[in-house]
């Protein structure tokens, strides 16, 4: 199954008006065809914003490494697939859609095995439809420039 790499990054608004950068993911309509993908699952880690409600560069620098681990391990492994990134609003969210939460389970603890205990929470809801992607896709999606 191929799954692209092409992202969008756009600010939009939370509920209370602060900045939120949105990054999105294309290419995952044969995952999401496939029917496999049910489960949503949403990563969030809570920090001390900025005054734009903005993580400081030293969270920034971790939360970019936990990233790349989670992307890296599933990557390999695609039993679940990273479809979006909220940052701002003082927390980030990282959200995936993924075959099984006990496998996910499994792969997120080996990905984050060499951090040292993070402030994150984890929550999964059944999502067949991939409602919050499209909501996200409808929010803030930027069309992919010609080349």
């Amino acid at each position: 199954m191929k799954i692209g790499n092409d992202w969008w990054t756009s600010p939009t608004e939370s509920e209370s008006g602060a900045l939120v950068m949105v990054t999105g993911r294309r290419g995952v309509e044969q995952a999401r065809e496939s029917g496999k993908y049910k489960i949503r699952v949403e990563i969030t880690w809570k920090y001390p914003g900025n005054s734009a409600g903005m993580p400081d560069e030293p969270t920034s620098m971790v939360m970019e490494a936990v990233q790349e681990a989670l992307t890296s391990t599933f990557d390999k492994d695609p039993v679940a697939i990273l479809t979006g990134i909220y940052t701002g609003d003082n927390e980030r969210n990282w959200i995936f859609y993924t075959t099984s939460v006990h496998i996910f389970e499994k792969k997120i603890n080996v990905a984050l095995a060499p951090f040292d205990l993070l402030p994150i929470t984890i929550y999964t809801e059944n999502d067949p439809d991939w409602l919050e992607y499209d909501e996200m896709r409808e929010a803030s999606e930027i069309a992919p420039a010609d080349d």
